[in-house]
């Protein structure tokens, strides 16, 4: 184990002298990053004469045949240029320009490896920027051609007969655009390198929208529906009923706020857009025979707090799932947090290495799915499907023994842990464990496996895995697991440094192998890329019975508003499953792009184009002024946080303290420049080594680093006092102030301008495990609700923050509704009050209807339907799970929702933190059993008291009505529709309060009867709806006087 006593660390001292970057000399094509060529005239080839977006020839020309035959940027349809092969919709006026001459000869190219690896890269937006891709410190050209390559890598892919059949129809694609002749049969080796440098120069993913015939009338029945809710809601207000004036006030209130509530839900979700990814693309671009694989480095987070409440078995298996992940080992390192600084953990992570070396290559050789292997050999399927290898069975019978003994090495150790010995727990080598004392403990760091740790079974290098427990001492906020995952944040930067990070919870393991290069393509796009904040996947989860009674599966926010989220500015972060880009993370603003100048003439007076030409100079000062830093100092200036901080490459690294002693021989800017970076300090913490990392966009670690070292400098950056003073939890890393931190931190940075991307594999990527049990769903939902009522009441509530940033007006509108939706939980308690309240008196909350008011109750009763019918269509989710969550959202809104309100305004406004305690009862079923287990909570209360009021509303009204004759059913059945309407909604909580065996706590009978009973004896003394009459009570005596 790594010493914990915090030690400074040296600053490193490199080369300061770095040659200047070259500039390409061409325009660059946007797609693929290639240069444009030149049309046989020598006038530069342009493919949209709309607005002229840079395409080069082979990407327009693949655009019209296999894409959408539609410009990019202008989504005007590509018109045929002479020379190029007609396609179907080409207009018939063009026949006579059906030739050859000037066609894109793909087989007398120039090699593209030839090119110079610094040239600029156009931007999303047609401009250009300077920067490149460098992981690992290695420049290379993200465009560059594929020639040469061995391609074995994608036969294995596809399979002989497969690639054989995909190369064959490439050919005769290739044939009829006449760039290449059928004469040359011979040379197959020089006609699949073509394909590869043609596949390879393609995009890594494209935007998939949704077919107009399902999005557009979706679209129209929602603001047909906006009409309709307009109209009801004003014959609502205008039209009171005078006879229970309480009941329709009310009533309106809640009607009022459900329409708005329905606007900041639905108009998120009017662009959703679905995404496609070539994984193939991405390795023939960036895994090249003979070169450095030049895929990004990714560093995974895996947090855990209690391993008795999260069994360790779970959390070995996710860490199993990352180890086997599909991506190059050296460019994998895995870190556990571990909050509880328990020796659990720790003993079983060694147990983890240990059975890694045996499990990862049988995954890699046979290509097992999932590869969690709890999971994996639990699944009831055909095992043997699509396996060839003849020793598999017999090695995969070996492996689950070898599984099973892992297991009960597991349990053994979970079975010792149970009980603490006085003394403390005591590590193999007889010295005390550091973390006996949970609160009061030093920072930890145990690095297993890896270049320098134990191979596999066949002698390959395994990834990096890394134990974390930080340092905590009483009288420190911690921040729970924000805190957390910014103390890994700082350990992973100063001992591996990878550009981006993947974040899980412990019981997310990784589903689909390819999961990192599926983010790849959108992280490593060399356009889209530097401005993505992060890649979220849905969340899947096992274990949950088939009819998912408490909507555990999330579907329809997953499914529906993720995607509509995904077509404006990305979805929202969901706190596990996500890729980051690590700069995003430092509280940095995306690369900003350079407008592109307007186009002006001669032939216009000079007043015209004064503005033109006004800016055009001021351009051309501020590249004048940038030149000054040219040279010994890197080049970019990137906005953080309000202020300019100097980004440099992944070479130069300075020690902030002798900057001052080299200010002499600097020009003014130069000098202002230099000492920005003592700001650093103010902002990351009391660390040159970490600081250093912070300023190398691309990862990597500088050269002449040792080990030893490197892991005392990390035990520093996870000392409890280091984020003192500094910006920590406020502008950088994961935001503190909310337990729902995941909301807060991706909200700050769409704020800054950063986009992010929702991508859905068909193999889903993680799958974790959820509460199955009605206690605790519920506790869940408060947990995520009381984050929103705080962040609500804080300063980052989207309502005011962030206006002078970059947030879209919708994302806002998403956002908003992230925080809000907690309130909605008051105005339905009282609505789901009211049809029990009606039928109990005999009053309504709507007047008699003609006949036209009541077109505007049928007209928004058929427009909610509509549109929940279209919005299933356009999304594929099943009725059932679209009635499942709505179900859930009246029982979670009037139980957990309504707790977390109050819970909320107590804690931030007179600083009182309740908490809800939980007592658990045994489970006797074994197959989904957790489901009937009952667990008594105070969140039960609201919904057994609305459920048993409206019953007994039923009661009484049906009773009423037999009593009054048959005049008096006609105003019942809006009453009991109503009432209805709250028990069908109700009824998954009925159930799961009854469980299999009607095990039904007396308490819980017992206080929601006394309050159903309270309300309704008090309400029939008050009776507000009778006149009360003054003076004295005139009664018949009785007596003939």
């Amino acid at each position: 184990m790594a010493s914990s006593t915090m030690a400074g660390f040296g600053s490193l001292a490199v080369d300061e002298n770095r040659p200047p970057t070259r500039q390409s000399s061409g325009k660059i094509c946007k797609v693929c990053g290639d240069e444009i060529g030149h049309k046989e005239d020598g006038a530069l080839f342009v493919a949209c004469h709309v607005c002229g977006f840079p395409v080069c020839r082979p990407c327009y020309e693949y655009e019209r045949s296999e894409g959408t035959q539609c410009c990019p940027q202008c989504n005007t349809r590509y018109k045929r240029l002479k020379g190029s092969p007609r396609v179907a919709g080409d207009e018939e006026d063009n026949s006579d320009q059906d030739d050859f001459d000037d066609e894109f000869q793909t087989k007398n190219r120039k090699d593209d490896s030839d090119r110079q690896h610094d040239g600029q890269i156009l931007q999303e937006n047609g401009d250009y920027n300077n920067q490149q891709w460098h992981p690992n410190g290695q420049a290379f050209s993200v465009a560059g051609s594929t020639a040469g390559k061995d391609f074995e890598g994608d036969k294995e892919i596809y399979g002989s007969a497969e690639w054989k059949e995909r190369v064959e129809k490439w050919k005769v694609r290739q044939e009829k655009r006449g760039l290449m002749s059928n004469d040359d049969g011979g040379n197959d080796q020089a006609e699949e390198d073509d394909y590869l440098m043609a596949e390879a120069r393609q995009p890594l993913w494209r935007k998939v929208p949704i077919p107009s015939s399902l999005i557009n009338p979706y679209r129209i029945v929602i603001v047909l529906r906006f009409i309709v809710l307009v109209f009801f809601l004003r014959f609502r207000i205008l039209t009171p009923a005078y006879d229970a004036y309480p009941l329709w006030l009310i009533s309106v209130i809640c009607e009022v706020w459900f329409a708005f509530s329905w606007i900041l839900d639905q108009f998120p979700k009017w662009l959703p857009i679905t995404r496609e990814t070539y994984l193939d693309r991405l390795s023939l671009r960036f895994e090249r025979e003979g070169e450095p694989n030049q895929l990004g480095s990714v560093d995974v987070f895996v947090s855990t707090v209690d391993p008795l409440k999260e069994p360790p078995i779970i959390t070995a298996n996710t860490v199993l799932s990352i180890l086997a992940v599909d991506y190059p080992v050296e460019k994998v390192t895995c870190y556990v947090s571990d909050d509880g600084a328990s020796m659990l953990l720790f003993d079983t992570l060694s147990e983890t290495a240990e059975f890694a070396r045996r499990w990862v290559p049988f995954c890699k050789k046979h290509n097992v799915e999932p590869r969690a292997p709890e999971f994996y050999f639990s699944e009831k399927i055909d095992y043997l499907k699509d396996k060839v290898h003849p020793s598999f069975v017999k090695e995969r019978r070996a492996m689950k023994r070898e599984y099973e003994e892992f297991k009960v090495r597991i349990n053994a150790l979970v079975a010792k842990a149970q009980k603490k010995p006085e003394e403390g727990w005591v590590m193999q080598d007889g010295t005390p464990w550091p973390g006996n004392i949970t609160r009061d403990h030093p920072g930890m760091i145990q690095v297993y496996l890896g270049s320098a740790g134990a191979l596999d079974v066949d002698g390959k290098e395994l990834p990096r895995l890394v134990y974390v427990s930080r340092e905590k001492r009483p009288g420190y906020q911690h921040h729970k697991k924000a805190g957390a995952e910014n103390a890994l944040v700082r350990v992973s930067a100063v001992l591996s440094n990878a550009p981006f990070i993947l974040n899980l919870d412990c019981d997310h393991y990784i589903n689909n192998s390819k999961a990192l290069r599926e983010a790849m393509c959108f992280l490593m796009d060399p356009q889209f890329g530097k401005k993505l904040c992060y890649v979220q996947f849905p969340q899947r989860f096992d274990g949950i019975d088939r009819h998912d009674r408490y909507a555990n599966r999330n579907v329809v926010f997953f499914d529906i508003n993720m995607l509509g989220l995904d077509g404006l500015q990305g979805p929202v972060y969901v706190g596990t499953g996500c890729v980051f880009n690590r700069q995003a993370l430092y509280g940095y603003d995306p690369p900003v792009s350079e407008k592109r100048p307007k186009m002006t003439c001669d032939c216009w007076p000079s007043w015209c184009c004064c503005c033109c030409g006004g800016s055009r100079k001021k351009s051309k000062k501020k590249g004048e002024k940038k030149g000054l830093l040219g040279g010994l100092l890197y080049t970019k200036k990137k906005k953080m946080m309000g202020k300019n901080y100097v980004r440099k490459g992944s070479a130069p690294v300075f020690d902030l303290e002798e900057i001052e002693e080299g200010l002499e021989g600097y020009e003014e800017l130069e000098k202002s420049s230099l000492m920005s970076q003592k700001n650093f300090e103010k902002r990351f913490g009391q660390s040159p080594v970490f600081i250093a990392s912070t300023l190398m966009e691309n990862g990597g670690l500088p050269e002449g680093t040792n080990t030893t070292s490197l892991i005392k400098e990390a035990i520093h950056v996870i000392s409890c006092g280091y984020e003192e003073k500094t910006e920590w939890g406020k502008e950088i890393g994961w935001i503190y102030g909310s337990v729902t931190e995941d909301i807060l931190t991706g909200f700050k940075m769409h704020c800054r301008g950063w986009k992010s991307v929702y991508c859905v594999p068909k193999r889903p990527a993680f799958k974790g495990s959820a509460p199955i049990n009605l206690s605790d769903r519920l506790h869940q939902v408060l947990r995520w609700a009381l984050g929103s009522v705080e962040i609500f009441l804080s300063r980052h509530c989207p309502l005011w923050y962030g206006y002078g940033g970059k947030l879209k007006r919708l994302e806002r509108l998403a956002y908003i509704n992230t925080i809000v939706y907690p309130f909605t939980s008051i105005p339905l308690l009282a609505y789901c009050t009211i049809p029990a309240v009606c039928l109990l008196t005999g009053k309504f909350i709507i007047p008699t209807l003609s006949n036209f008011t009541s077109v505007w109750f049928l007209a928004l009763f058929l427009s909610i339907i509509a549109t929940g019918v279209l919005e299933l269509r356009w999304s594929g989710v099943s009725i059932q799970d679209w009635w499942r969550n709505e179900q859930f959202w009246v029982i979670g809104g009037v139980s957990a929702h309504l707790f977390a309100v109050f819970q909320g305004l107590l804690k931030v406004l007179a600083g009182v933190d309740t908490n809800f305690t939980v007592t658990s009862k045994a489970a006797d079923d074994a197959e989904f059993g957790e489901l009937y287990l009952f667990k008594w909570t105070t969140l039960l209360i609201p919904p057994t008291t609305l459920i048993i009021l409206n019953m007994v509303g039923v009661v009484a009204g049906v009773s009423d009505a037999i009593n009054n004759g048959y005049g008096s059913w006609g105003p019942l059945f809006g009453k009991l529709f109503f009432a209805f309407w709250v028990i069908l909604h109700l009824y998954p909580f009925l159930k799961g309060l009854m469980g299999r065996q009607n095990r039904t706590p007396t308490i819980v009978v017992l206080w929601s009867i006394l309050l159903a009973s309270i309300f309704s004896l008090v309400w029939v003394r008050i009776d507000p709806f009778l006149p009360k009459q003054k003076g004295p009570v005139l009664k018949p005596c009785g007596v003939e006087c």
